[in-house]
């Protein structure tokens, strides 16, 4: 069989070609790989440069690679946080025509961290609630889109930084599934995998001492579960208000929009006595804010991220003479919007040095600028303004944080 490279962009199959499939993965030679940090797997997983990209190259066989290849092609439709799949590799034999496994290949996920290199150094237990948020949320993205992942767990998810919190990516789907709805059953039964994997994941931390003392690894497994069914109760429970009281349910709305998610479409029944009025929301994906932000500004950011600049794209904006909301007159929201990301939004990232940016991407450095700007207008109990605060966070802050700050890059299994 003659090699064949499946790809999702017609310019990767010329890029990847250049790769030695003719040698087993575990045998690559140094020159086309990145030394990048890579967590444990059941699969041999490699970093290599395909032109400008950097990419994950992962061996299996040719079924699941397929498979996988498709999964996470359903995935990226369905806007799921998850690995970009760029290409599937077939057909694959040494010099001596002996056959070798298929390879699944996808984006390298910028910024982004495995949980064994965040553990690297011990973790404090705050950081690792914030940790169990994000792998929560993501749990319930992909069952409200249908996904049973069959293998959640920390060695299966990527972690990068939200506006002071984390985002979770899927990394492995292999053995996930797609369905039009999942049953109570099958959530449950995800649920339960996450509860025993992570457990376990924490316990062998534990064995190795890179697990704070006070974290015990039993408890956290059961806080994925808490935190799953908090939300996931939140985004689907039917509340009943008093009939005319229809601000509630506006209220009701916003509140999910905090989350991060959208109401696709609801639905409201009058009791027969006009009494109460239900109210059924079918909430989609979340990324209320991304699309808000990215609409506006074309800015592609992650959720927290896109509220924080949300939040100081309306401020500035109140600022401007021209800015009348309702008055034709006025100056559109996306106009002042493009105003704010070439005025204040890009010159102010552009102040901070490349070189201690670390693995921050330019929405998170923003929001750090205005976390800082905060905290010095609070002790100087009057604004001190955004140059300020650039000029005391580049002096005073990312010289003592660039350690932690230096790219660290994922592992993806």
């Amino acid at each position: 069989m003659a090699l064949q490279i499946s790809a999702t962009n017609p310019e990767h199959p010329a890029l990847l070609l250049e790769l030695p499939w003719d040698v087993p993965l575990e045998e690559w030679p140094e020159e086309v790989l990145v030394p990048l940090p890579r967590g444990i797997s059941r699969h041999v997983v490699r970093y290599a440069r395909a032109g400008t990209e950097v990419i994950a190259v992962k061996e299996l066989a040719e079924r699941p690679a397929l498979n996988e290849y498709d999964m996470l092609r359903d995935l990226d439709r369905l806007a799921i946080p998850s690995v970009d799949p760029l290409a599937v590799v077939t057909g694959r034999t040494d010099r001596d025509g002996n056959p070798l496994e298929s390879v699944l290949v996808t984006r390298h996920l910028g910024g982004s961290m495995p949980y064994r290199s965040m553990f690297e150094t011990t973790m404090r237990p705050a950081t690792m609630h914030r940790l169990m948020d994000a792998l929560a949320v993501l749990l319930v993205r992909l069952h409200l889109a249908g996904f049973a992942w069959g293998d959640c767990s920390l060695s299966n998810t990527l972690f990068r930084r939200d506006a002071g919190a984390y985002a979770a990516y899927l990394v492995d789907a292999e053995t996930g599934e797609l369905q039009p709805q999942l049953s109570t059953g099958q959530r449950e039964y995800d649920l339960d995998l996450a509860r025993v994997n992570i457990s376990g994941e924490l316990l062998d931390l534990e064995a190795s001492g890179a697990l704070h003392p006070s974290v015990d690894p039993i408890e956290f497994g059961m806080e994925i579960c808490a935190r799953y069914r908090s939300l996931w109760e939140e985004l689907t429970r039917t509340s009943v208000y008093p009939a005319g009281k229809y601000h509630y349910i506006e209220r009701r709305i916003r509140r999910l929009n905090e989350l991060g998610f959208d109401v696709a479409e609801m639905q409201i029944e009058h009791a027969n006595n006009g009494d109460t009025v239900t109210f059924v929301p079918k909430v989609v994906d979340a990324g209320h804010h991304q699309r808000q932000l990215l609409r506006l500004t074309g800015l592609d950011t992650e959720e927290n991220q896109a509220r924080r600049l949300l939040n100081d794209l309306e401020s500035w904006m109140a600022t401007q003479d021209d800015y009348a909301p309702g008055d034709p007159l006025g100056a559109r929201p996306e106009v002042l919007a493009h105003r704010w990301v070439r005025d204040v939004f890009r010159p102010t990232v552009r102040a901070v040095p490349l070189e201690l940016r670390g693995a921050m991407d330019p929405a998170e450095i923003y929001h750090e600028l205005l976390e800082h700007r905060w905290y010095m207008s609070e002790r100087a109990q009057h604004d001190i303004g955004l140059g300020t605060a650039v000029e005391d966070y580049i002096a005073s802050i990312l010289p003592r944080a660039r350690e932690t700050l230096q790219p660290t890059e994922p592992a993806e299994e």
